[in-house]
């Protein structure tokens, strides 16, 4: 996700502004260093005054014509005496000067005992795994010198680690995946629990950097993202990641953070995506943020294997084909989905052989959204049916040039489950929840360069783009509105995205309910007059033809819109 090239205008006013601040920041370091002592005398003077003011405050009325008798006197004095004004002025910028000094207290040059003892404790329990009996000057030994094998360290304010860089000897094998984890998780131990720590390899000069990572936002709510067409917010990551940043809104702030952006369409490498977690961990809120972001310009058919109508606010919108949670309309729309590929893909093969453009009906994208379809593979099985997941193979096939996108969504436990065409053919991929490093490497497909924590917010993961670095994820808020736990906040966040209301019969659009007042009833229109019933004739008696047992194809969905 490489940053996009600013207009060289814009280039070349950056960098003179940088210049400029450069130059600013130089004459203002220079005038302060020459300017020391005059500003010090100023302040020395300032607080000189401050001083006889509050003690004129502090003396009393009776009190202070003696006090000013008295000053007086010490004036005159000094007035006659030879040379006696030079000297009082002498007197003043000398206390003035030494009422002036800087009396911040000078930063330790190293640390303290007990951020000493943590570097002792840390440098011994690396010895066993950097140390060697043939090492004539081993650079680890017990009782050794934790300053060499330390050269740069930084705590917070509780006292633990927050930057470390670390040297290790050279035949430390740290191209082995295992004897880099060993050295990580020891680290990760040794410098505190809960926190997330990032590592950094540097195998030509033998050092390892430890950074602790910041917390990733977990207050961006769902909203209206400047992407282009076939851009995906999957959620915000570390700044150091990537180099794009979004400008998002935090209620009345905004500020940009850094995203991850999932590019499907036809010159996609990644055109499918496969998110897994453990039970609340946050799949169905990615399914519904990228749900409204699919909607500005594409369709979307929901399959929600829940069942617990996560996605009933989607239902009727304009854009949304179904909202399915039954076997039967699972396998209708799937097979719907499976032909209108397969449409699509004939159309524009045809407009192509006739060097045309292909038609506009395959143009606009058709996303399938799958909230755990494993649970309807048991459904199926015991009803003697087809697997839904087995309806899944055109799309995930040959979803790309048709514009068609499939996103499954399921738990980690249902992995086994999932078919060979699901997990092959989805290249994008995010792990959600608390989750080891050995089930994030199985998903991903490589480590992360971060220690997971057990206890992480919902939506809080990772993801990995095809064979893309692995990111730091955190999804923005999306929670069902619906939900009684939700804040009025978010849920008005949700409803804000959602489109307008459209009946299935004729298309034709409900005015947006007020969030305050509920949704409105749906009034039944009046049925219309019976027409008369003509009289009937006997005739011969017509054999009675049985339906087939297998459903017929299911003839592809159009849209309509009645207009007045």
């Amino acid at each position: 996700m490489a940053r996009r090239p600013l207009p060289r205008i814009l280039s070349n006013g950056s960098a003179q502004l940088v210049r400029s601040r450069e130059l600013a920041r130089t004459a203002a370091d220079s005038a302060t260093d020459v300017l020391h002592p005059l500003i010090t005398i100023t302040r020395g003077l300032r607080r000189l005054a401050a001083a006889g003011r509050r003690r004129w405050i502090e003396t009393p009325k009776e009190r202070r014509g003696a006090l000013l008798f008295l000053v007086a006197s010490v004036l005159l004095v000094v007035a006659l005496l030879p040379y006696g004004p030079l000297l009082a002025a002498i007197t003043l910028m000398a206390a003035a000067a030494w009422k002036g000094r800087d009396r911040t207290p000078a930063a330790p040059d190293g640390p303290d005992e007990s951020q000493t003892e943590r570097l002792k404790a840390l440098y011994e329990a690396l010895v066993p795994y950097f140390s060697s009996a043939e090492d004539p000057e081993p650079l680890y030994a017990h009782g050794g010198a934790w300053d060499k094998a330390f050269p740069t360290y930084a705590f917070d304010g509780g006292g633990r680690i927050s930057h470390l860089v670390v040297r290790y000897p050279a035949y430390f094998t740290d191209g082995e995946a295992g004897a880099r984890a060993r050295i990580e998780h020891l680290l990760a131990s040794k410098s505190g629990r809960g926190r997330e720590y990032h590592f950094t390899w540097d195998e030509e000069g033998n050092q390892l950097t430890v950074s602790v990572l910041l917390p990733l936002p977990v207050d961006i709510a769902a909203q209206r993202f400047v992407t282009a067409p076939g851009e995906t917010v999957l959620g915000f990551t570390d700044p150091t990641e990537v180099r794009r940043t979004l400008p998002v809104t935090f209620g009345e702030q905004q500020r940009d953070v850094p995203p991850v952006v999932w590019r499907t369409g036809l010159r996609s490498t990644e055109p499918h995506l496969l998110a897994l977690g453990q039970p609340g961990s946050g799949t169905s809120t990615l399914l519904r943020s990228i749900a409204l972001q699919a909607l500005k310009h594409g369709d979307v058919v929901i399959v929600d294997g829940g069942g617990t109508g996560e996605y009933a606010c989607l239902t009727g919108r304009d854009g949304v084909l179904a909202v399915e949670c039954g076997l039967t309309g699972v396998l209708a729309s799937l097979e719907w989905a499976a032909h209108e590929t397969e449409r699509r893909l004939i159309a524009a093969n045809r407009a192509h052989q006739a060097g045309h453009p292909p038609p506009d009906d395959t143009k606009r994208p058709l996303w399938i959204l799958l909230d755990r379809p494993t649970a309807f593979t048991h459904l199926a099985a015991a009803d003697d049916r087809k697997d839904p997941q087995s309806l899944l193979q055109v799309p995930l096939r040959h979803g790309r040039p048709a514009n068609v996108t499939v996103v499954v969504a399921d738990q980690l436990d249902s992995v086994d489950t999932l078919t060979d065409a699901v997990r092959q053919h989805t290249r994008a991929r995010v792990v959600l929840g608390p989750a080891t490093a050995d089930q994030i490497e199985s998903v991903l497909g490589a480590p992360p360069h971060t220690t997971p924590v057990d206890q992480v917010p919902p939506g809080r993961g990772y993801a990995r783009l095809g064979t893309g670095p692995v990111h730091r994820l955190q999804v923005p808020a999306t929670p069902n509105p619906y939900d009684d736990a939700t804040s009025d906040a978010h849920r008005q966040a949700v409803l804000d995205l959602l489109p307008p209301r459209t009946t299935p019969a004729d298309g034709e659009t409900v005015p947006e309910p007020d969030p305050a007042q509920g949704e409105p009833e749906l009034v039944e229109p009046e049925p219309e007059a019976p027409e008369p019933v003509p009289e009937t004739v006997e005739s011969e008696p017509v054999p009675v033809v049985p339906e087939p047992a297998e459903r017929q194809p299911v003839p592809v969905l159009t849209k309509t819109t009645k207009t007045s």
